[in-house]
């Protein structure tokens, strides 16, 4: 066997042939849990090794730091130690245009670590809009106008085109960049955008700077290329002059951001970008999902069963999914959390449960209602690492060091930042982790910039590197967070919620794009989930302190076609009156509870109801929930239908919970009004 085949090892025949292949450009279609990692690293230590590529030579770029850090260390178990330039669009602009500064003789530009506090300067008196709230607007349309490669010229037209509903008139939004980019020449600074761009400029302007960029890196591999920007596009097209030596990987169904900026078209269009022999493959096995789970997923997202994209679980079965829809968002999370202690009694740990919605504020709830329940939670965010008393007490030291000419460049630059790292004082629980994340990032720093790495510029390099990522240390919690946010993570146990209309798609995707973008979210977050899924939607959500109406969403309508026969669809939305009733129900048997109500009151046909729920549920290995909802069972005690016809008009049983149970329900109530 030649030396190099044990990189093969444990591939599929679609992974081989993605590593083995001398065919370039080459697109690899990856879907959800394909093993794109995988085929990354393979391909390059085994093109290594077949000496049809020079790892010294390879640039290899990401979107996320995490995906970066992985991809090093996955390169280092095949034997390619610190040889490939790594990392994201931004961290490695940034430490190319270091370098190039500096071989220049030139000061390097501070780097803002946030636009707001800018922007809140020019911002317009007067607006009635909170001052808050409308800086931030501004700040995300700015960074879409950037990520877009936008000038103020081209601003107002390129809104219109996207049916862009901006912060302000797009005339005084066009004005507003003008201005912002003014401000920032003026003080000297950049920000984390302007990076693409400055480097694409140089590079672009200088042919023999352009020409040692492409000796130096001969293989181009991007990762997530779905995501790129037209702003990383064009990076990406100066970093490749018209070389052909370009391998990406990317999901057509997890293009998720074009919300901000991104352009999944580079990823459809790639032939006509690369050439027309540029050659694509596609991988469809699934590593990390049950079979009961990917047929979720591809429901949403490839319904019919000779679409190509449709995944293939390569796992052994595992429980059915459940969809339950309860009375309100309040019992929505006591329901979450009831399922989540029953998995802890039977051993599953909370750091193994991970809770998703679609916005950050339905996420903000849920913890609060974990926490009120005693289940310890944390809400991922992104997180301002930089602001932590610990991290900023070592990064005070490192610049008294350098005051002092103790800088971390006396030796390697990690061993001064551990050197400070060593002396700062232990804030909070989790202080040992993040300060060795700071050492961690010392070392990622002083790999992108090895000839002068410098405070300032780690500092920048730190601020970029975890703009967008929460580097909170993991503790035994259940993660709660966006669907965005959970992209590129995986849990054993997920529970993806709040699945109605409003949020699923959200209120304001009115375009048909934008509403095929939601369909795609929804399908990045059933794959989050490994061997249990449980989805969940409320009949009616407090805003505002006021009960509205909800809606299933209309993306999981028809799901229970393309599912095992035990799958139940949501139930349709309670009317007003309905829910109005529900209401009633549960006030009338918490009062009974309350006098202690004997057997004669629906509350005792209550609890016989409840037992017979628990019963199925044990028998079928799902939630309660997953039979009956809560509201249900308590409308059918209250009302004590004695046939399958009225059973029918209460909200809250679909057409196959009520061929499946209707039939034991009226037994039940039978028997109970004989007693």
């Amino acid at each position: 066997m030649p030396a190099d085949d044990h990189l093969l090892a444990g591939l599929t025949d679609e992974q081989r042939d993605a590593v083995t292949t001398d065919a370039a450009p080459l697109l690899v279609l990856a879907g959800a849990g394909s093993g794109k990692t995988r085929v990354l690293t393979r391909r390059i230590a085994w093109q290594a090794a077949a000496e049809r590529m020079d790892p010294r030579r390879v640039l290899a770029v990401t979107f996320t730091r995490k995906a970066s850090s992985e991809l090093v260390r996955r390169l280092r178990d095949l034997g390619i130690h610190d040889q490939v330039t790594a990392g994201t669009f931004h961290a490695l602009a940034l430490a190319q245009l270091r370098r190039r500064w500096l071989d220049q003789g030139k000061r390097p530009p501070h780097v803002l670590d946030r636009k707001t506090r800018l922007i809140s300067r020019l911002i317009p008196k007067g607006q009635t809009k909170s001052a808050g709230a409308l800086v931030v607007a501004v700040a995300r349309e700015i960074e879409w106008a950037q990520a877009r490669d936008l000038s103020p010229e081209r601003y107002e037209e390129a809104t219109r085109a996207a049916r862009r509903a901006p912060p302000l008139p797009p005339s005084e939004m066009a004005g507003l960049l003008g201005a912002y980019g003014d401000e920032k020449r003026k003080r000297g600074v950049v920000d984390f955008d302007d990076l693409l761009r400055l480097w694409s400029e140089e590079i672009e302007g200088d042919p023999e700077l352009a020409g040692a960029v492409r000796w130096r890196f001969r293989h181009v591999f991007v990762d997530e290329f779905q995501d790129l920007s037209p702003a990383q596009f064009r990076l990406l097209r100066a970093w490749l002059g018209d070389r052909r030596d370009l391998f990406a990987v990317g999901d057509d169904d997890q293009a998720i951001y074009g919300f901000g900026g991104a352009d999944a078209r580079f990823l459809g269009e790639f032939r006509a970008h690369f050439g027309d022999d540029a050659v694509v493959l596609r991988l469809t096995s699934n590593f990390r999902s049950t079979p009961q789970i990917l047929a979720v997923a591809n429901a949403i997202i490839a319904p019919t069963p000779d679409d190509a994209r449709r995944l293939h679980a390569t796992s052994d079965d595992g429980p059915t999914p459940t969809i339950t829809s309860y009375e309100n968002d309040a019992e929505e999370a006591a329901g979450i959390g009831r399922v989540i202690e029953d998995l802890r009694r039977d051993g599953t740990a909370y750091r193994s449960i991970a809770v998703l919605a679609r916005t950050n504020a339905q996420c903000v709830a849920l913890g609060e209602a974990l926490s009120a329940l005693r289940i310890p939670a944390r809400v991922r965010g992104a997180s301002r690492f930089l602001e932590r008393a610990d991290v900023e007490r070592a990064l005070a030291d490192l610049d008294r060091n350098a005051a002092n000419d103790e800088t971390p460049a006396t030796g390697p630059f990690a061993a001064g930042v551990s050197r400070a790292v060593a002396a700062a004082p232990r804030t909070a629980p989790d202080s040992e982790a993040a300060l060795s994340l700071l050492v961690e990032l010392a070392d990622e720093y002083a790999a992108h910039e090895p000839e002068a790495p410098t405070i300032a510029g780690f500092r920048d390099f730190v601020a970029i590197q975890i703009r967008d990522e929460d580097p909170t240390p993991s503790i035994n919690a259940v993660e709660i967070l966006t669907f965005h946010r959970a992209k590129g993570l995986e849990w054993p146990v997920v529970f993806v919620t709040g699945i109605e209309d409003g949020f699923v798609p959200i209120s304001h995707a009115s375009t048909p794009a934008a509403r095929d973008e939601e369909r795609r979210l929804l399908h990045v977050a059933l794959t989050r989930a490994e061997r249990r899924l449980f989805m969940s939607w409320a009949r009616a959500r407090s805003f505002g302190g006021r009960p509205v109406a909800r809606a299933a969403s209309p993306f999981i309508a028809g799901l229970s076609a393309h599912l095992p026969s035990e799958f139940e669809p949501a139930s349709a939305p309670a009317t007003d009156a309905g829910l109005a009733a529900l209401r009633e129900v549960g006030l009338a048997l918490q009062e009974a509870r309350a006098a202690g109500a004997g057997g004669d009151s629906p509350n005792g046909l209550y609890a016989a109801l409840t037992d017979w729920r628990e019963r199925r549920a044990r028998v079928a290995g799902v939630p309660e929930g997953a039979i009956v909802d809560d509201a249900t069972l308590l409308a059918i005690a209250k009302l004590g239908p004695t046939d399958e016809s009225a059973l029918a008009e209460l909200p809250g049983l679909g057409a196959s919970r009520l061929a499946r149970y209707g039939p034991e329900i009226i037994d039940l109530i039978t028997d109970y009004a004989r007693q």
